[in-house]
């Protein structure tokens, strides 16, 4: 989860929504990325998406046996992308009581569709939580 923080990190610096996201399997970091949807024009750019997508480039279409760290918990576009890939498990940080799809608002990593992930939440989540915190602070002062 600290890569994840760090790659959120990333995306505050760049005055993205700071979510940064990690794909680990066997231990080992297959992809990291973080928010660019400001950036790319492209509201699809979600961390959890590009982190999906580098590791599918190395890996192919399947991804089973990964887990995927996230700092906060994934919409369902990201939810669904972890399920049509296979990953194993989505481990998340903050919770998204408005858009989470890992319990929040909807669960859909759990038998909803032909795949199941499991899910562990509230990792780290105060720091996870902060960094949003004072990035949509800084959005309402300006």
């Amino acid at each position: 989860m600290r890569l994840a923080l760090e790659e959120a990190g990333r995306a505050f610096e760049l005055d993205e929504i700071p979510v940064g996201a990690v794909l680990v399997n066997g231990g080992k970091v297959i992809a990291r990325a973080h928010n660019l949807c400001e950036a790319g024009g492209d509201a699809t750019s979600h961390a959890e998406i590009l982190c999906i997508r580098e590791a599918s480039r190395g890996l192919g279409a399947r991804l089973d046996g990964c887990t995927l760290y996230c700092t906060l918990e994934p919409c369902a576009m990201c939810t669904g992308a972890a399920i049509l890939s296979r990953v194993s498990r989505i481990v998340f940080g903050a919770f998204d009581i408005r858009a989470g799809c890992c319990g929040s608002v909807i669960d859909m990593a759990d038998g909803w569709f032909n795949h199941s992930i499991e899910v562990i939440g509230g990792v780290m989540e105060e720091e996870c939580a902060a960094l949003l915190h004072a990035f949509f602070s800084s959005k309402r002062r300006s």
